[in-house]
């Protein structure tokens, strides 16, 4: 047992398995860099670090319905031990995402929509599934006194946006830094940022700090808008995205009870219904 730990590489895998993983990564990465001028030059939407609300009409049902969301959280703050550590999702966020100090409740992942999430949270999935090309959706929440590195999305096909739910009191020192431009939450309020761009965040408070983030795809004018939903498709065929669903699919499966299963599957059965 001992030689054959010996011979593997990082996270149980093989040298091999290691090896042909990280290629794959930097190959993709180079690709998606080629796109990102291409998206810039399509994109229907200022090509800027932060997105003026006013082309995202969507985000004002979600403002105006904020307390709805802070109070299906609430509820799900109350088992907080049950959410889990970013990192034990994706452990390729390792690097940003240690200490235990961030932690993420998945509604949607990678496109695919947790049900047994969503089902604790119907008014907050309601109002998400009007968000045009939504991608993913979490709870984030960030720990007292912690700070997230710098570091960048994968692709400039999809943008990110932040709803603030509970903001610490001392807001000023609780920020996101987009290239050069610093953002502070505010509870109720939402913004959109290009997600590819280098940023990083502080919480240099002593109370949380907790968000709905999710991510949609950037509205861009064709072939764009297409090689975005083919690049997105192929990306989900990757070790990155198949370890970071397959821990998402564990933790559901995990959390899910015989009751909360069958209404989820009534709820999903209804939309199809619909």
């Amino acid at each position: 047992m001992a030689g054959a730990t010996a011979t593997r590489g990082s996270e149980g895998k093989s040298p091999w398995k290691a090896w042909r993983r990280a290629r794959v990564k930097m190959l993709g990465i180079g690709i998606l860099k080629l796109l990102a001028k291409l998206y810039g030059r399509q994109s229907l939407v200022p090509n800027v670090a932060f997105i003026p609300n006013e082309h995202f009409p969507f985000l004002d049902k979600l403002e105006a319905n904020w307390k709805d969301i802070r109070a299906e959280l609430d509820v799900l703050l109350q088992d907080r031990e049950s959410i889990p550590f970013f990192d034990k999702i994706s452990p390729d966020q390792a690097r940003i995402s240690h200490s235990q100090k961030w932690r993420a409740y998945f509604l949607w992942g990678l496109g695919e929509e947790l049900t047994s999430n969503t089902a604790r949270c119907p008014k907050t999935a309601a109002l998400l599934r009007t968000v045009p090309g939504l991608r993913s959706a979490w709870f984030s929440i960030l720990a007292p006194n912690y700070r997230i590195k710098p570091h960048r999305g994968i692709t400039k096909g999809v943008l990110r946006s932040h709803l603030g739910l509970i903001v610490p009191q001392n807001w000023r020192r609780c920020r996101m830094v987009v290239d050069d431009q610093t953002v502070r939450w505010r509870e109720g309020k939402c913004f959109v940022f290009d997600d590819s761009r280098t940023h990083h965040v502080s919480n240099h408070t002593d109370e949380e700090r907790i968000i709905l983030l999710f991510d949609f795809d950037r509205p861009m004018r064709w072939p764009s808008s297409a090689l975005n939903r083919l690049m997105m498709s192929l990306m989900k065929r990757t070790a990155y995205f198949k370890d970071a669903r397959r821990n998402l699919k564990k933790h559901d499966r995990a959390q899910m009870t015989d009751a909360a299963r069958d209404q989820a599957l009534a709820d999903a059965m209804q939309r199809i219904a619909d």
